[in-house]
This record gives C-alpha cells, sequence and structure tokens, in this order.
C-alpha cells in the first residue's frame, strides 16, 4: 500500500560527489557521532555509544584491509589518518 500524504523533501545542500573518500568520510561522521564528539541528528544531543562506535571504527578497518593495494596514496592516507583519529578517541573515551 502507498501512503499518497508522504511527500520527498529535497536536499538542503548539494550531495557530494560518491567516491571512496566521500564514503569514509560519512562512516567517519558517524563514528564520531557515536564517539559523542558530534550531535546526534536527530536530537541534537551529544551522547555516546561505545559498542556503536567500535563497529563503526571496525567497519573502517576492515575496509583498510579489504582495499589495501587498491586505494589511491590519498584514499589511503585518509582513511589511515581517520582510523589513527577514531581510535585514539575511543580509548579516551572508555578512559
Amino acid at each position: 500500500m502507498e501512503d499518497k500524504d508522504v511527500k520527498e523533501r529535497p536536499p538542503e545542500t548539494p550531495l557530494p560527489p560518491v567516491n571512496f573518500s566521500t564514503f569514509i568520510l560519512s562512516l567517519s561522521t558517524s563514528a564520531l557521532v557515536h564517539l559523542g564528539e558530534l550531535p546526534e541528528p536527530e536530537s541534537g544531543e551529544k551522547r555516546a555509544n561505545i559498542d556503536l562506535a567500535r563497529h563503526a571504527i571496525d567497519t573502517l578497518a576492515m575496509l583498510k584491509e579489504k582495499t589495501k593495494g587498491n586505494l589511491t596514496r590519498d584514499e589511503e592516507a585518509l582513511l589511515d589518518h581517520i582510523l589513527y583519529d577514531l581510535r585514539l578517541k575511543f580509548v579516551r573515551l572508555q578512559g
């Protein structure tokens, strides 16, 4: 059954092109939200969820392993930097 009252909302800002770097940045942003570094989009509150943060970081680490040898230097450097930063924040959050 189709809901005729539901209207699609146009994007408020133009979306970036889809490429590996923007995909990694999107996952990184998700991890930062789960680390409590950025506010949740729905509530505007900063709340940490250690399990979801770990999952997002592990996903990025898996992508690093699976794409080894297939990334540009810039993509590899971006992924390395993001993983280092997220892991550091994760350890600090754990205390």
